[in-house]
């Protein structure tokens, strides 16, 4: 059976090797056009590209895969099926009609929830409990085929975007060779959406790292972790930006810090209800506590505008926070 297998990022990379290591036949690689990076703007090509020179698998990178002329050099290719995986490119219905055996898409979500662009992050943004890989058939709506084989992953407290990317990646390269033997030997029945259960998420951006203190604390941890690496959440202190890495939900400050070290302010925020959320209400050398909308946020790593990523103990040591600051103001 011929395969040609489409995708760019890093999430698509084990699922190409775990095809090549079983001995699938893996006739072309499609993969967005390589991109300038750093200051010279050096092209360099996409972790799909990499791995499949590795394995002198001929590369075809098109602008826009819909294009006549690549719709043809495809065509040439014959494929029995084309496997996509994080591809970032509406495939046309000429291309999905072309295979024998369809197109099949390792999509990171248990769908029918997270139809989309982020559904990684997502999961974790909205405090999931657990998240997956399903492999389906593509249709011409987003990301709406019939199920073929699901992996269902459990979260981990201290789950980010980053760590449930990697995780997904190998996941769905051991659930795409185990449905490949499934489909082949006639023991996999494809299950059709629940519509009325799906929901979609967007492209990530950068405004959306941007912290709203008047949320709960809860909410706002989870979202710390879901944009951790890209694009990652700030507030703003001193007019630079503070982006914050990792942090821990508080619900009594009083549980945690040194009673004795309250200043005059610090004690008038810790016994005002009505306190405006984004506050400083406490710090020592090592902590550093705000007030949210519900609870509190105790930020455990942070990176100044123009620094390093530390932790805060560290961060406190060159830059004197104190009680009554408010993060995110002008």
């Amino acid at each position: 059976m011929k395969i040609v297998y489409m995708g760019t990022p890093d999430f698509a990379v084990p699922p190409l090797a775990a095809l090549v290591q079983n001995g699938y036949e893996v006739t072309a690689v499609v993969t967005q056009p390589d991109k300038p990076k750093g200051r010279g703007k050096t092209l360099l090509p996409t972790p799909v590209k990499e791995e499949a020179m590795k394995h002198d698998i001929p590369v075809y990178q098109p602008l826009k895969v819909r294009e006549p002329e690549f719709v043809e050099t495809l065509k040439k290719l014959e494929p029995d099926m084309i496997i996509v995986a994080a591809f970032g490119q509406i495939i046309p219905k000429t291309i999905l009609d072309m295979p024998k055996y369809g197109c099949l898409n390792i999509h990171a979500s248990l769908l029918p929830k997270y139809r989309g662009a982020a559904p990684i992050q997502q999961a974790v943004i909205d405090g999931e409990k657990e998240s997956g890989v399903t492999i389906m058939q593509m249709g011409v709506g987003l990301d709406t085929g019939d199920m073929i084989s699901q992996a269902v992953v459990p979260l981990a407290e201290d789950e980010t975007g980053g760590s449930l990317f990697d995780r997904l990646s190998i996941v769905g390269a051991e659930l795409l060779i185990e449905t490949l033997k499934g489909l082949e030997e006639g023991t996999i029945t494809p299950v059709k959406q629940d519509d009325s259960k799906s929901s979609y998420v967007t492209m990530l951006k950068k405004s959306m790292g941007e912290l709203d203190f008047s949320k709960p604390a809860h909410d706002i941890e989870c979202l710390i972790r879901g944009l951790n690496p890209w694009p990652s959440a700030y507030t703003h202190y001193n007019g630079k930006m503070l982006k914050i890495w990792d942090a821990d939900v508080v619900h009594n400050i009083s549980d945690i810090a040194d009673s004795s070290k309250f200043n005059d302010i610090e004690q008038e925020i810790q016994c005002d209800a009505n306190i405006a959320p984004a506050t400083v209400c406490y710090v020592d050398k090592k902590r550093l506590i705000v007030k949210c909308g519900v609870d509190y946020l105790s930020l455990n790593e942070v990176q100044l505008e123009g620094k390093k990523r530390m932790k805060t103990d560290a961060f406190l040591l060159g830059c004197r926070v104190e009680a009554g600051t408010v993060f995110g103001a002008d």
